[in-house]
């Protein structure tokens, strides 16, 4: 729970929060009493949703803008820990308020995010629709470099416009936010879960872009936060009309990092195929609360966002989004990888993800290019939360090299 405060707090920093709402929330939360975080978080939501509607943008548009982004915040935060139950009629509930207040917000942008939807295929589920929101740096139809970035595992695109455009849009680069299956709003709006195959989610998005006049596609990166950090190497893997690709805290495989902290004896319960033991422990861990909320939520959301009511089906599926040597040797872009120095989630995988980016292709040493952000500085945490300006600033500078030292356009619409 510490955690997603955390977290939420970190949005603060860009308009997605505010100290002292954030700070009364925790207040209110009990350890490990998930229902009193969604109190909590709800409480806040619907008062500072309130206050955005009282307010008239047309005479103020900054509080209004503030107040709504705020309340979306915090009407996520309200859904985040109710993923155990999946027939929780809040699971929709919420995510419609959310998406209202975050739309209102949008809407009173200088230049307001445009939303849209692509049709794409996988061999595994069939046509689905990604979708995303494109911010343009500017109002202009000049072509400019372009960021597209995915959260992973939980977060959605809406939280990604605080803790990844705002920076991005403010060197004046596009920023293009999306998600796919097993990601927050194709889950619910399309009812499914992760894919193995993810290339074929971004790569028609990146045939929209090419349509755009505002894209510089010589300077279109792809980025993944957490999750999104292994999704986004193995995106690029089908697709090479990227020129880079930047994975934050990203792991060469989810299903050992998160076994790395699971019980040894659940572990061996998975690898001798046991599937109803494995299924029994697991779905015990969901309702049980003195078990470390961590634990919890791993499992209970892992479930949901795979779309599956079976433990063994979901550590299952999560196991084939990895990387692996046939992957990586068709990557032939440089390569951003990140890690918080006490980034306790993700334990040694970024590591390990550099070293077959590294070794697995031609000229790997020369093309992937490694970053530790430091505890000392307050960037230690998981994707460096709260240290925004650190991670992006070291990102932003590598990134520019990777583009011919490109010099960066400074956007006061941001600031």
């Amino acid at each position: 729970m510490a955690f997603y405060l955390e977290e939420m707090l970190g949005l603060a920093n860009w308009g997605g929060s505010n100290t002292g709402e954030i700070l009364r929330i925790a207040t209110q939360v009990v350890p490990q009493d998930f229902e009193s975080f969604y109190e909590a978080c709800y409480y806040m939501a619907e008062q500072i949703f309130a206050i955005a509607e009282g307010v008239d943008a047309t005479k103020d548009s900054v509080s209004a803008r503030e107040a709504y982004f705020h309340a979306a915040t915090y009407y996520r935060g309200a859904d985040f820990f109710l993923h155990g139950n999946q027939s929780d009629p809040r699971l929709i509930s919420l995510w419609d308020q959310q998406l209202t207040a975050f739309n209102r917000a949008n809407d009173l942008l200088e230049i307001p995010g445009v939303r849209f939807s692509v049709l794409a295929h996988s061999e595994e589920i069939g046509d689905y629709e990604s979708i995303g929101i494109f911010y343009a740096a500017f109002p202009d139809d000049s072509a400019r470099p372009t960021i597209l970035i995915s959260g992973g595992y939980d977060s959605s695109q809406e939280e990604g416009y605080h803790s990844q455009c705002h920076q991005i849009l403010s060197r004046g680069v596009n920023c293009v936010t999306y998600e796919g299956p097993g990601h927050p709003s194709v889950r619910r709006q399309q009812n499914i879960g992760f894919i193995s195959d993810w290339w074929t989610v971004p790569k028609p998005i990146v045939d929209l872009l090419g349509t755009l006049p505002q894209v510089d596609m010589s300077k279109l990166a792809l980025a993944g936060m957490s999750f999104g950090g292994s999704l986004a190497p193995i995106a690029a893997s089908g697709d090479d009309r990227y020129s880079a690709v930047i994975a934050i805290d990203g792991m060469f495989s989810a299903r050992q990092a998160f076994g790395e902290q699971f019980p040894p004896e659940v572990v061996a319960l998975f690898n001798a195929s046991k599937v109803a033991e494995f299924d029994e422990v697991m779905n015990e861990v969901i309702v049980n609360a003195t078990i470390p909320t961590s634990f919890r939520w791993i499992v209970g959301y892992g479930l949901w966002a795979f779309d599956t009511l079976s433990p063994f089906d979901w550590f299952t599926r999560l196991g084939r989004i990895t990387m692996n040597e046939t992957l990586v040797a068709k990557l032939h872009m440089p390569v951003f990888v990140a890690k918080g120095q006490d980034d306790l989630s993700t334990e040694q995988e970024p590591e390990i993800a550099y070293e077959m980016l590294a070794t697995g292709r031609p000229n790997g040493k020369e093309l992937t290019h490694y970053h530790q952000f430091n505890t000392s500085l307050g960037a230690g945490e998981h994707c460096s939360l709260g240290a925004d300006s650190q991670l992006w600033q070291v990102t932003m500078d590598w990134l520019s090299g990777v583009w011919g030292d490109w010099t960066y356009e400074n956007n006061p619409t941001t600031s």
